[in-house]
């Protein structure tokens, strides 16, 4: 399993929000290129880097941040959500080296978008699915659909994306721990891998996830925590790897 270093970007800088909140955002650095290096030297093996301008303004913000992280550590996949609502901008973020990009929005609202990508651009296609009590949240979290979270997973495995990306928006930030029960339902209803995503606080929730990794959970994104010190990524990540 996989430990996977969250960088939110905001206005070029570094920041974390509390349930996806814009006007609650933290600043941890100036210099996201640097952050990227620092948890690449502590071992993570992916990256995920987030637009968050780019998210509310529904094209990317930080494209040249983004692409300068690749540029930097070209042998470390990078997996980039934020804004990504056309083809033309899933091309350009695969051609400067991002290995994966990460659909959200765009994939509740328009549905035959996800197959069309997904046939363009096999293997690199993930779809990040933000709920809260099983519905699927959409446009930076600030509208809750009547989606069922599992049924859309179900649909877009069947799409054939790579991934599911599984944040509980109620934990995102809030350090209370992950949302582990939801995310196995999730993952025994679908034969492709699952990141979770959303309170992972300490090493127990990485423990507790690893305990669950065998029922299709590939990986666990964690951002506050590593930040504020309540998780040593090394250590994360580590254990993470002990797991399959």
């Amino acid at each position: 399993m996989l430990l996977i270093p969250a960088i939110d970007l905001k206005e070029g800088k570094c920041v974390r929000l509390r349930q996806g909140r814009m006007e609650d955002d933290t600043v941890f650095s100036d210099d996201p290129v640097a952050v990227a290096g620092r948890w690449v030297e502590a071992g993570a093996k992916r990256l995920h880097l987030v637009d968050l301008d780019g998210a509310f303004a529904g094209k990317p913000r930080n494209a040249d941040i983004i692409h300068a992280i690749v540029q930097a550590y070209p042998d470390v996949p990078v997996q980039i959500g934020g804004g990504i609502r056309d083809e033309d901008t899933i091309q350009a973020y695969l051609e400067v080296g991002v290995q994966y990009v990460i659909i959200g929005t765009k994939a509740v609202s328009e549905p035959h978008f996800v197959r069309d990508v997904a046939i363009e651009f096999p293997g690199h296609i993930i779809i990040g699915l933000d709920a809260r009590d099983g519905k699927v949240a959409i446009d930076g979290w600030s509208k809750l659909s009547r989606h069922d979270v599992i049924d859309m997973a179900q649909k877009f495995e069947a799409q054939g994306v790579s991934a599911i990306i599984y944040t509980d928006i109620s934990r995102d930030g809030m350090m209370q721990g992950v949302n582990v029960e939801a995310t196995v339902r999730l993952a025994q209803a679908i034969t492709i891998p699952v990141i979770a995503s959303g309170g992972i606080t300490n090493i127990d929730d990485i423990r507790a996830l690893g305990a669950v990794a065998h029922e299709g959970i590939v990986g666990a994104i964690t951002g506050r925590a590593i930040y504020e010190g309540t998780l040593d990524f090394a250590d994360g990540a580590r254990l993470a790897a002990s797991f399959e």
